[in-house]
C-alpha cells in the first residue's frame, strides 16, 4: 500500500503505463512528456452539465498534480478547490434546466410571460456570478500555494488552451 495520494498516483501511472519499479522510472524520468500521460485526459471547452469538471480535462487533479509536479498539501488545496468548483458548477446546470422550464412557460400561454422571461433572466445572471465567484476562489487559493515555476506552468497550460476555466 503506497501511503498518500502521490503514492497511489505513482503507483496508479506505472500500472496504466504496464510497467513497474525501476523500468517506469528510467521511462518516465526524463521529463519527456509522452502520449500515454494524456491518457485519461480530454481538453475543452466548460460544459455546465458535464460533471467531468470545468478545467476542461476529465480528471483535473490528477493532470494538475502531474503537470505540475503538486507536493501532498498542494494537492489537499486543490483537491476541495476543484470539489467547490465541481459543486457550483453542478449547481449551475441544475439552475440551467430551471431557466429553461420558467423559458417554457412564458410561452406556453397566449399572451407572452414577459415577467417569467426577467424571471430566468435573473435566474442566469445569479447561477453565472455564483460560478463565476467559484472559479475566481480556486484560483486564488491556487495561487497561493504553487511556487512561482508552478504558477507560469499552470498559466502556460491555460494560454495554450490544454486547460479552460
Amino acid at each position: 500500500m503506497h501511503p498518500g495520494f502521490m503514492g497511489w498516483w505513482k503507483h496508479r501511472h506505472a500500472y496504466a503505463c504496464g510497467m513497474h519499479g525501476a523500468a517506469h522510472a528510467g521511462h518516465c524520468g526524463d521529463g519527456a512528456s509522452h502520449a500515454h500521460h494524456q491518457t485519461g485526459f480530454h481538453a475543452g471547452s466548460f460544459d455546465p452539465g458535464d460533471p467531468g469538471g470545468g478545467f476542461g480535462v476529465r480528471r483535473p487533479l490528477r493532470f494538475l498534480a502531474h503537470k505540475l509536479d503538486l507536493n501532498e498539501s498542494q494537492l489537499e488545496v486543490f483537491a476541495r478547490a476543484l470539489d467547490e468548483l465541481k459543486t457550483e458548477r453542478a449547481q449551475a446546470a441544475v439552475d440551467q434546466r430551471r431557466r429553461v422550464s420558467t423559458l417554457a412557460a412564458a410561452l406556453e400561454h397566449s399572451e407572452f410571460d414577459e415577467d417569467k422571461l426577467r424571471e430566468a433572466g435573473e435566474q442566469q445572471e445569479k447561477s453565472a456570478g455564483q460560478v463565476r465567484a467559484a472559479v475566481e476562489s480556486a484560483l486564488r487559493k491556487m495561487h497561493l500555494v504553487l511556487e512561482a515555476e508552478q504558477r507560469k506552468r499552470l498559466a502556460y497550460l491555460l494560454r495554450a488552451g490544454v486547460l479552460s476555466i
